[in-house]
């Protein structure tokens, strides 16, 4: 068992022992000091175990208990020498003395070492309980004692002394109270004696008078004090100091304080119903001056209650409306000051969404990705003026606000907006270039901000999907255009789960022969009411409303038991192999390499007989991305990159991503006839690819000229409209191809 608990066991049983011994004895006189001076030694052994934060402070309250003991002393033993107690007498100059250390002492050690921060609340509320405390004393006792004119006037004193000690004593309890942190033990303890040294005080001060006192349970609870201010000390929890005052420094209504207030508060009518009851003349000075003092500071709590009710209301609503991360003002304060401005003028309204930050979270971490978002969120900050507003409305979407600008105002905005963002932004040791889109639209033929705020994000959206602009102002055409895209994108449901999509095959051949070798394998739509859809106007719909996740997952299974099919049937006509497109939101899915690898099983087509092919822009920011592509390696699928050498960094993704095939974009084989500088570009790819070992196929060969040249560089396989069409059924007769 702890030392406390062995404390507090063994104290309460001699305190519960010491009313079975005749009072007025030796025997008594030595169980009662005998515990207080234990209580002294023990305080000060715990002292030096514990090392509380403020040791000074627990010296100076066992200076008071050993102060309080010799009291004691000099109390019993003047009663056993003498035959009575004298009064007043040297205990009691002892017991006054004690008092002022045990208040110092107490407060110091609840506090620990660190100031306690003001709390007014708490000084109120201790001086309520003491005022109330203080009027039933002075109405039953203090008065009463003063106007007993047969008593000497020192004696009087010394008698009103003692009530005015216990109403100090009660501050001491309530202070304690209102600063303290109820899951500290130890402190606990240090209040629950306080408050019963109060309480017994009270009692004997109530009596007759201090001569009739004859101890018995109320000497028993005094030993209980000694034995709880002994067992705080003793307890491991004040080795951590004092208490822990809240970090607002508030006083806050809980039930206990509004109990405490409430029955302080009541003790004014209850003085005056005993009085009633006793036909005592009423006191009506000393109660209507409590009352009054009462009220005042009752009323000055709920003034303090309120106004801390009013800052704190404050200070969520500034946390409701504000950015944790950027600090910048969120969704809702940016929806509020919109409205305002809509109703006092004719605001500019800019969403931006930042291009690629999805790549940088996945490259670089997320971490990185929310110092860059500070980062950005500074930078706008910086580039507007105090009147008008930067928000950021959620993930890397930004709204800027500028109250009652005319349309060429915020086309300036919008210029200087990019311009902030054109340097590129050093996070975490690297560079990064930050693009947005960026939409603009004003409140023309509308009173409604949230109108203002659609015509925004329409704006920002077809500003994503244009090519080479990054910002563009609403008109309503764009409307039409947003409508057509979500319309084409239920027809695209429809059309996937009715079979209306196809697919359709190119050879790739081999130089210069003009021999099938590959195939590669495209998506037609064919609707019913439409007629022919091309890829270019429904892929972008299907990258944006997730369907070509859906989409691209049946082209390759379809692919693949075509070629299987191809293979049964034509035998050594068949093609070799056959590639299939991938797009970098169907890399970016979860599990895509398992998809892949579940298509080979199903249809049981070999992996090296299946070509992958990405674009450069798909796995430029490399993350989850370049992991798909390297796990669809691993299953032994060849990876082809796409259109190369159109896009950032093309000879940068061959040391980072595992490629088997470079397919040449068309632009570098339109002019490959021509003399002089155009044929640089193409004769330079070929000499990459052998030097790296990879095969290099020149997409887009539409003339024979085309095709010669580009055997003359180097290069084995082509593809374009001058060897093939994309057809259901390629002819593979005359393709008697050598071994696979």
């Amino acid at each position: 068992m702890r030392a406390w608990l062995w404390w507090m066991t063994v104290g309460t049983l001699v305190s519960v022992a010491y009313l079975c011994v005749p009072s007025e004895t030796v025997a008594s006189t030595v169980v009662y000091n005998g515990l207080g001076l234990a209580s002294f030694v023990v305080i000060l052994l715990a002292v030096r175990h514990n090392r509380p934060a403020n040791p000074r402070a627990w010296y100076l309250f066992a200076a008071g208990v050993l102060t309080y003991v010799a009291a004691d002393v000099v109390y019993e033993v003047a009663g056993l020498v003498l035959g009575h107690h004298p009064y007043p007498y040297w205990d009691d100059a002892l017991y006054f003395a004690a008092y002022p250390l045990l208040f110092v002492g107490l407060l110091r050690a609840a506090r620990g070492t660190k100031p306690a921060r003001s709390d007014l609340a708490g000084v109120i509320d201790a001086a309520v309980i003491a005022v109330a405390v203080g009027l039933v004393y002075w109405v039953f006792v203090i008065e009463p004692t003063l106007g007993d004119a047969g008593t000497p006037m020192f004696e009087r004193l010394v008698t009103i002394g003692y009530p005015t000690c216990d109403v100090l004593m009660c501050a001491v309890v309530t202070r304690m109270l209102t600063r303290g942190n109820a899951g500290n033990p130890g402190m606990l303890l240090l209040i629950a004696g306080t408050g019963l040294n109060l309480v017994c005080d009270i009692v004997w001060s109530l009596s007759m008078s201090f001569n009739s006192y004859g101890g018995g349970v109320i000497n028993a609870l005094f030993l209980m004090v000694y034995v709880c201010w002994t067992g705080a000390s003793l307890h491991p929890a004040m080795r951590s100091g004092g208490i822990r005052e809240r970090a607002d420094g508030s006083g806050i209504f809980g039930r206990g304080r509004l109990a405490m207030l409430a029955a302080s508060t009541l003790l004014v009518p209850g003085v005056l119903i005993v009085q009633g009851v006793r036909d005592d003349d009423i006191n009506w000075a000393a109660i209507g001056i409590g009352a009054i003092a009462l009220f005042l500071l009752v009323l000055a709590r709920l003034a303090g209650f309120v106004g801390r009710v009013q800052e704190q209301a404050g200070r969520l609503e500034n946390l409701a409306m504000r950015d944790d991360l950027t600090g910048l003002p969120n969704r809702r304060r940016f929806e509020e000051r919109l409205a305002a401005a809509v109703a006092t003028g004719s605001p500019q309204v800019c969403l931006l969404d930042l291009n690629g930050f999805k790549l940088v979270n996945d490259r670089l971490g997320h971490t990185l990705g929310d110092r860059l978002l500070v980062a950005v969120a500074e930078r706008l900050s910086a580039a507007m003026r105090d009147v008008d507003v930067v928000a950021r409305m959620g993930g890397d979407e930004f709204a800027v606000l500028v109250p009652d600008a005319a349309p060429a105002e915020g086309d300036a905005i919008v210029n200087r907006l990019a311009a902030a963002l054109r340097e590129p932004v050093e996070v975490g040791g690297h560079e990064l270039l930050v693009a947005a889109s960026i939409g603009i639209a004003d409140a023309t033929g509308t009173g409604d901000p949230v109108e203002v705020l659609r015509r925004a994000d329409v704006a920002m959206y077809a500003a994503k999907a244009s090519t080479g602009r990054h910002h563009r102002r609403y008109s309503p055409e764009l409307d039409d255009q947003a409508g057509e895209e979500a319309r084409l994108g239920v027809e695209m449901r429809m059309g996937l789960d009715t079979g209306q999509f196809r697919m359709v095959y190119q050879p790739i051949v081999g130089l210069p022969t003009g021999r099938m070798l590959y195939v590669e394998s495209l998506v037609r739509w064919q609707h019913p009411e439409r007629g022919f859809v091309s890829p270019a106007d429904f892929i972008p719909v299907a990258e944006q409303n997730g369907l070509i996740v859906e989409l691209g997952e049946w082209i390759l299974r379809t692919a693949c038991a075509q070629f299987v099919a191809w293979t049964a049937e034509h035998g050594a006509d068949a093609p070799l192999r056959i590639s299939v497109n991938v797009s970098a939101r169907q890399l970016a899915e979860p599990g895509f390499a398992e998809v892949v690898a579940d298509a080979l099983a199903a249809t049981g087509m070999p992996p090296e007989d299946l070509i992958v092919e990405v674009t450069e822009t798909a796995v430029f920011g490399g993350g989850v991305a370049v992991q798909a592509v390297q796990d669809i390696k691993a299953l032994g699928v060849r990876i082809a990159l796409d259109d190369f050498g159109t896009g950032h960094s093309s000879l940068g993704l061959l040391q980072t991503v595992p490629v088997d095939v470079l397919k040449v974009d068309k632009s570098f084989v339109d002019n490959v006839t021509m003399a002089g500088r155009h044929a640089v570009i193409a004769t330079a790819l070929i000499q990459v690819s052998n030097g790296l070992g990879l095969t290099a196929v020149a997409e887009g060969v539409e003339t024979a000229e085309q095709a010669a040249e580009l055997h003359r560089l180097g290069y084995q396989l082509a593809q374009g409209y001058h060897f093939g069409r994309p057809v259901a059924e390629p002819d593979f007769r005359g393709a008697a191809l050598t071994a696979r």
